[in-house]
């Protein structure tokens, strides 16, 4: 039986839709977004230990609103390439002081990085708006039956494997057409489960179970993402295909991680994952500005 065909690429990348989390809308066309990075983690690869202590999380939450993040993203669990599981009580003890303490002080929506209906639900009762689920892989609908009844957006990530395994040896016949279907296939599993589709982001999972050649080719075609009505996010920030390809370590990414932001935008992504807020709000306004007068 032939597999249904995802939708064609949106002709115009500016095409109307609209985003909903909780008590929060977007409606797009509009600049892009930037969603701010808070790892309440010892191990994450970028900044793992830095904002462990909650008070320094909410400080570095608050900061980077005022650097211009729009979304706020916080997560007490590494899904770095090979990093060990955290125990449901630990990433709870990690992420709710800090979810609390942001909680009213903050005007943009806050998004959990979580895989555990657990800590979802938790989190959204704290104040959370957005569950973004690296493991949208699964097959237990009962994460997307919380996300569901609380009106919540919702980040369907594409990923090959678990973090503990997804570098391994992945593998692809077309990646750019297998991400496609996985995204259609899961819109229709949301849909069965409650979660209407103005509230899902879709993601593309750069780095999750892909080799250097699967993100370049699934960076090249944003554009064939579009067609299915939901805002697109890329994170690419910081992450080691960069320096696969290009050599510089950890803390010399950023050039790389503004390019591949700025061709997403290009592209058509509404939704841009940074560590370094500033300065990709300046480099998404600049990509735009640009657009625009292609279009006069």
């Amino acid at each position: 039986m032939a597999q249904p065909r995802p939708p064609a690429p949106d002709s115009q990348p500016s095409a109307s839709r609209i985003l909903r989390a909780r008590d929060f809308e977007f409606r797009f066309p509009r600049p892009a977004l930037v969603m701010g990075i808070v790892n309440v983690t010892p191990d994450s690869f970028a900044d793992g230990g830095r904002f462990l202590d909650p008070a320094a999380a909410v400080d570095h939450a608050l900061e980077l609103v005022q650097q211009g993040a729009e979304i706020l993203d916080v997560g007490g669990e590494s899904t770095r390439p090979g990093a060990v599981p955290v125990p449901e009580k630990e990433e709870l003890r990690r992420v709710l002081p800090v979810l609390v303490g942001l909680a009213g002080r903050v005007r943009v929506p806050i998004s959990i990085d979580t895989t555990k209906p657990g800590v979802a639900a938790e989190a959204l009762a704290a104040g959370a708006s957005i569950v973004n689920d690296v493991a949208a892989n699964r097959n237990d609908d009962t994460l997307w039956s919380i996300v569901a009844g609380a009106g919540a957006g919702y980040v369907c990530m594409h990923s090959q494997g678990t973090p503990q395994t997804m570098q391994a040896n992945p593998v692809y016949q077309d990646v750019v057409r297998e991400v496609g279907e996985f995204f259609l296939e899961r819109l229709d599993r949301l849909s069965d489960c409650g979660v209407k589709r103005e509230r899902v982001i879709l993601d593309p999972g750069i780095g999750f179970g892909k080799t250097l050649q699967h993100n370049l080719l699934l960076l090249g075609a944003v554009h064939s993402f579009t067609g299915f009505g939901c805002p697109l996010l890329l994170g690419v920030s910081r992450k080691s295909f960069i320096e696969k390809l290009l050599g510089p370590g950890l803390t010399d990414r950023l050039p790389g991680s503004l390019a591949c932001a700025c061709q997403a935008v290009a592209q058509g992504a509404q939704i841009i994952r940074a560590h370094d807020v500033a300065a990709t709000v300046q480099a998404l306004r600049m990509t735009e500005a640009i657009l625009a007068k292609q279009n006069v």
